[in-house]
């Protein structure tokens, strides 16, 4: 499996997704749910560009680490159905992991949090990037390679997720029945974007909503939501609109009295300097 095979699904995909936009966009002003702004679409896109060519930098790397990897695996695969299901379930179960830590360490909420920093929700959200993801995305895959995938598979494959990703970042699609026990749907991923309390830090799942279900961090759409960030940041400029996480990161650091308090800082959840101050009250 090549790079430009990976490639070509994403490029085939696009006109879809364009479709799909238009419609939302359509369907919203009919309903008189106003879920898009310029700027807003104009931040998403600019991301995910600047997301797209970190990731393309850094592809060689990542590919050699994963092609190492895989002279060591302990299992060979002969291909197959069961190979892509085996592969479908073993990735989505690691960005179940990513996406988790993601949110619960500082150091990498720093970067995940362009994602959630938007008011809005809607289609375009999905391509709305954490910039420096790709450079340690591809370390959480290496126990793939081990297992016998291959690394262009890998890479096939979570793109393949991640274009399903992008689908359930509307407003306008309801609940989905039986689905909603065992798929992320729509419903799933506004509680994820929501700030509202009981929302916080939720539904983690790409794919599969069983992780979540399994490991503690399922909860329902039951009440409005509020999305974006608990503290709003309106970026002056493009790059703010990227590292201002990193900034008030820095300062935070800062602040903290002791060697031991800096690594909490940075390693801990988002919310431990909040809560730290909070104890000092």
């Amino acid at each position: 499996m090549d790079m430009f095979k990976e490639s070509s699904w994403v490029l085939m995909a696009m006109p879809f997704y364009a479709a799909a936009i238009i419609l939302e966009i359509v369907a919203s002003n009919v309903v008189s749910k106003k879920v898009y702004t310029f700027r807003g679409v104009m931040e998403n896109i600019y991301l995910s560009a600047t997301n797209m060519a970190l990731d393309i930098l850094i592809r060689g790397v990542a590919l050699w680490v994963l092609s190492t990897a895989f002279q060591f695996s302990i299992i060979h695969w002969s291909g197959g159905v069961v190979y892509w299901f085996a592969l479908l379930m073993g990735e989505d179960f690691i960005y179940y992991w990513l996406h988790r830590v993601d949110h619960r360490c500082r150091l990498f909420w720093a970067v995940h949090v362009t994602h959630h920093s938007s008011v809005e929700f809607n289609l375009t959200t999905g391509f709305r990037s954490s910039v420096f993801q790709p450079l340690y995305r591809f370390l959480y895959f290496i126990p793939l390679a081990l297992f016998g995938f291959q690394p262009m598979d890998i890479f096939l494959m979570y793109s393949m997720t991640q274009l399903y990703g992008l689908l359930i970042h509307t407003q306008l699609i309801r609940k989905l029945g039986f689905i909603e026990w065992f798929m992320v749907t729509p419903s799933h991923h506004r509680v994820h974007h929501g700030s509202n309390a009981n929302y916080l830090d939720k539904n983690y799942g790409m794919v599969f909503i069983i992780w979540d279900r399994l490991f503690g961090t399922f909860t329902p759409e039951t009440e409005d939501i509020k999305y974006g960030l608990n503290k709003p940041h309106k970026a002056s400029d493009a790059v703010s609109l990227i590292t201002h996480e990193w900034k008030q990161l820095a300062e935070d650091v800062g602040r903290s009295e002791g060697w031991a308090d800096k690594v909490k800082c940075i390693i801990g959840p988002p919310d431990w300097v909040t809560n730290k101050d909070k104890t000092r009250d």
